[in-house]
């Protein structure tokens, strides 16, 4: 089945905002739990819940679920709860695209495009397919302890950003993997329909011809600021976290030049194991070895003191001509054009005022 369109992310592990957290403590609060509690293993104080500019690790939020779990329980009840408290305004600028996109297809494949401003740990895939579409949530990377809490938070979360953005919406299917509990009356309060039990799934469907009813907050002008700042955080939150981030902080300390397999032992795990990792990071092997042979190269011409001969032996090139190529690819100019330009100039030199023009 053709997928709507493809997540940004496929694992779990990209740096968030502390809003979930913030929202997990007033939900555990309101029932007694009190917020040190909540927070305690974390490393987060109660004022970080509040600041804007903080971003926190997944794995601190999932510090969180889990303490919530411990105190209040690991039932669908409490889960479903909870995740029926995500609005999109939640999610900030995120929520706001969605809202003033122009159809609910706009809003999902933007959702999807840019996931990593999201709270999610499952990842989604939407397929349209004779007239239905089906949200599956993937979380096969979850830790088991909270795999399936996680899911029915995240699948009643979703659910309620669709009924933020188009309110009529209604669902043909409903879809869990775990046993039928005693009592449904949660999930059709949330959901409005009964579901299916120990399908081996976690997934929603509805009518296709959702997808392209305009959204009663649609608005173009909003839609094209928000997406801008969508995307000025998303390049700033993708600078290389988790995994990613891991491997290339490495090769910058060992140099681009060492092999994944030596890199791979260094992080205890299989050549295949990174590859599988980095890729569901979004990235490569040789896309990180590429990005740190950019950062030192600019870092080594700009001081002046190596040749572009020099340069390109340290950063592993066999050939000055091969650097050059590539330096060429990175910045559009070749390195000995980037060295002068990063070069402060001398009193008197050609690129000195009443110098000779070069």
């Amino acid at each position: 089945m053709p997928e709507l369109a493809v997540p940004a992310v496929r694992d779990w592990d990209f740096p968030r905002t502390p809003a979930s957290i913030l929202l997990m403590s007033e939900f555990a609060g309101q029932r007694g739990v009190p917020v040190a509690e909540l927070l305690r293993g974390s490393g987060l104080r109660e004022a970080d819940l509040v600041d804007p500019e903080l971003q926190v690790d997944a794995r601190q939020e999932l510090d969180v679920v889990r303490a919530l779990v411990a105190a209040l329980g690991d039932d669908s009840a409490t889960a479903v709860d909870l995740g029926r408290r995500y609005h999109l305004t939640t999610f900030g600028i995120f929520g706001f695209a969605c809202i003033s996109s122009p159809t609910l297809r706009d809003a999902m494949v933007f959702a999807l495009r840019y996931l990593d401003l999201s709270f999610t740990f499952s990842i989604p895939q939407i397929t349209v397919d004779a007239g239905r579409v089906t949200l599956a949530l993937h979380n096969e990377r979850v830790p088991e302890d909270v795999d399936g809490f996680l899911a029915l938070r995240d699948l009643a979360a979703i659910h309620t950003m669709m009924r933020d953005l188009l309110p009529a919406i209604s669902l043909l299917g409903l879809e869990l993997c775990g046993p039928r509990p005693p009592g449904i009356d949660p999930y059709l309060e949330v959901f409005g329909i009964e579901p299916v039990f120990g399908s081996g799934v976690v997934a929603l469907s509805f009518d296709a011809a959702y997808l392209d009813q305009a959204l009663p907050q649609a608005n173009q002008h909003t839609v094209a600021i928000c997406m801008a700042q969508c995307a000025e955080m998303v390049a700033r939150r993708r600078a290389r976290t988790g995994i990613a981030h891991e491997v290339r902080e490495r090769l910058l300390r060992t140099g681009p030049h060492t092999g994944m397999d030596r890199l791979a032992r260094e992080l205890a795990m299989s050549p295949r194991t990174l590859r599988r990792r980095l890729t569901e990071a979004g990235t490569s092997y040789r896309t990180l070895v590429d990005e740190v042979r950019q950062a030192l190269a600019e870092e080594l011409l700009g001081t002046g003191a190596l040749s572009v001969e020099d340069v390109a032996v340290r950063l592993g090139y066999a050939e000055a001509s091969s650097f050059i190529y590539a330096f060429k690819r990175w910045k559009g100019m070749t390195p000995s054009a980037y060295a002068r330009r990063r070069r402060p100039a001398l009193p008197g030199s050609a690129g000195s005022a009443g110098g000779r023009a070069g």
